[in-house]
């Protein structure tokens, strides 16, 4: 799979008062010595990775003695190469991409799951819904060719007969289904769909997590030797995360702002990001989080990841998750 396809943000005033809300709790801190961590995003800065821009904003790892850089991602960065050359402490990735880079040698963990739920969605028109996976025998699917084991995984885990859907060759873009070239996209929920409503186009958005694929998104990755080695840097790297990503559940068009306001040369659509960042954040929150923390994962939760990751061809063991770094983040 692509990555570019997997994690593509579609690029499309009143969240002033939140960022003064934000603003608000910073003040003098007390000077302390900062070593400086590289945190490597999964692509180009957006609203995807507010919580880290919170963190920033509030100087919660700078507290912990971090001065973090946010590098963005992108088509031509990869996230695994700077984290296992020790260029970045943490690297934001997903489960597929680990398991493929462990397959071929790499010494990583996933450390804590931003998404509970894989953002990957089947996204089509009210005229003609694809609201299950069985309403996609006979329709035409707008996808890049690379992800075509994503939509054979879908089908096996739903009875569905793969060869009767017609995959058609497409750009990320909502463009052939709006023009009638396709009944449907394979696309992100907080991408494809959010640049439909932005036009004024109602869609229907289908999650594959809702459907039986479990594949955890926009993960936190590190080296065993820097779990042996960087512990505290790990521990306070991710702490600010998690007080960032809380403080983003609370107020999403808040983070939405500051994420346009840090980066004003990013082409960012304060009304684009402030509706991602609405239907980003459920898929991040869950029962499992709300009782145990942000990031938090159940050994359920790997055994169904394990599974999709089979699906996909390849072949992993519970040991690629450690909690360890997060239950100390989170109080044991």
């Amino acid at each position: 799979m692509t990555r570019g396809f997997l994690t593509r943000r579609a690029a499309l005033a009143s969240g002033a008062a939140g960022l003064g809300a934000l603003a608000a709790g910073l003040g003098p801190r007390p000077a302390r010595a900062q070593t400086a961590v590289t945190l490597q995003l999964s692509w180009l800065h957006s609203v995807q990775f507010a919580g880290s821009y919170i963190a920033r904003h509030e100087g919660w790892w700078q507290e912990r003695g971090l001065e973090v850089v946010l590098a963005p991602g992108g088509p031509n960065a990869p996230v695994e190469p700077p984290v296992v050359s020790g260029n970045a402490l943490v690297g934001i990735s997903a489960a597929d991409y680990t398991a493929a880079a462990v397959a071929q040698g790499a010494p990583f963990r996933i450390l804590a799951v931003a998404m509970q739920k894989n953002p990957f969605a089947i996204a089509s028109l009210p005229g003609n819904p694809v609201e299950a996976p069985a309403d996609l025998r006979g329709k035409r699917i707008g996808m890049a060719i690379a992800n075509t084991p994503v939509l054979r995984a879908l089908c096996t885990l739903n009875d569905v007969d793969f060869d009767a859907i017609e995959i058609v060759p497409t750009q990320y873009s909502a463009a052939p289904l709006l023009a009638g070239e396709v009944d449907c996209l394979l696309c992100w929920a907080t991408d494809l769909p959010v640049a439909m409503a932005m036009q004024g186009v109602e869609s229907v958005t289908m999650l594959m997590a809702d459907h039986g694929y479990a594949l955890h998104s926009q993960t936190y990755i590190a080296t065993e030797d820097s779990l042996v080695h960087r512990r505290d840097a790990l521990v306070a790297l991710l702490a600010g995360e998690v007080r960032g990503w809380e403080t983003c559940r609370q107020d999403t068009d808040a983070a939405a702002a500051l994420t346009v306001e840090m980066f004003p040369d990013a082409g960012l659509d304060l009304e684009t990001q402030k509706l991602q960042a609405e239907r980003q954040v459920p898929l991040m929150f869950s029962d499992v989080t709300d009782r145990h923390g942000f990031g938090w994962w159940t050994e359920e939760a790997v055994a169904r990841n394990i599974e999709t990751l089979a699906l996909l061809g390849q072949s992993v063991t519970p040991d690629l998750w450690d909690r360890s770094i997060l239950e100390e983040v989170h109080g044991g």
